[in-house]
């Protein structure tokens, strides 16, 4: 091999090196340069609030519905019934009473029932002589609730409940539910021992009920219902 190839020869195999060192100081430094890079990050969403768990009568004796409960009905006063105020379920006939402040008497009642619903409608008459209907009745709920409402009657000037909406002294009135009812009377109520009511049940926007009623075969009456609240009713004197 002749000076020169050998020369040449050289030359290559140094470029070669200088070549494949350079390779690999890049490869290194780039490397180097990816550990250092922290990863990018993960966005975490949020946890999600658990979604809420679902929530879950009368006669005039007026009858009202006996599953509805009046949206107007004034907020309960602490105390339980029976303990801190009169329990109104305990009425009996011939009893002297307190009505929001009036004195009454329990002239009569009448026990009602209605597809499985029962309350009672006591007949009451004040100092002025003047009869209204006290209902009670116990309420399905969590837990139940006890819904008392006295009845004023109102004259119907012949006019009988509509399956519609009815207009009774210049308000709008919904229907809510009609049937009939059966009832047991004791005491005096102008009504028989025993019979069947039919009624039908109203409310006006501002949440005002109208309840019409018969004795199956008679004339319509009517009454509005004011929903009094726990601590109403106090007892006087009880029937001897």
């Amino acid at each position: 091999m002749s000076m020169t190839s050998m020369v040449v020869l050289g030359l290559s195999i140094a470029l070669v090196l200088l070549l494949l060192g350079a390779f690999l100081a890049t490869l290194r430094q780039d490397r180097r340069g990816r550990a250092g890079t922290p990863p990018p990050a993960v966005g975490t969403a949020p946890a999600e609030s658990p979604m809420p768990a679902p929530t879950s009568g009368p006669v005039s004796a007026p009858v009202a519905a006996p599953s509805t409960v009046p949206p107007n009905m004034p907020p309960s006063v602490p105390g339980q019934v029976g303990a801190d105020y009169t329990d109104p379920r305990t009425l009996r006939v011939g009893d002297r009473i307190e009505v929001q402040g009036s004195a009454a008497r329990v002239l009569g009642a009448m026990h009602v029932s209605c597809q499985g619903q029962q309350w009672t409608e006591f007949l009451l008459r004040d100092g002025a002589r003047r009869r209204q209907w006290l209902s009670v009745e116990v309420q399905a709920g969590d837990p139940p609730h006890l819904v008392v409402l006295l009845w004023t009657e109102v004259p119907t000037q012949g006019m009988v409940p509509a399956k519609h909406m009815l207009i009774m002294e210049g308000v709008e009135f919904f229907p809510v539910e009609r049937g009939t009812a059966a009832f047991r009377s004791e005491g005096d109520t102008d009504y028989p021992d025993r019979g069947l009511l039919d009624f039908a049940d109203y409310r006006a926007g501002d949440g005002r009920l109208l309840s019409f009623e018969r004795i199956q075969g008679g004339s319509w009456t009517a009454s509005y219902a004011q929903p009094l609240p726990p601590g109403s009713i106090s007892i006087i004197r009880r029937a001897s």
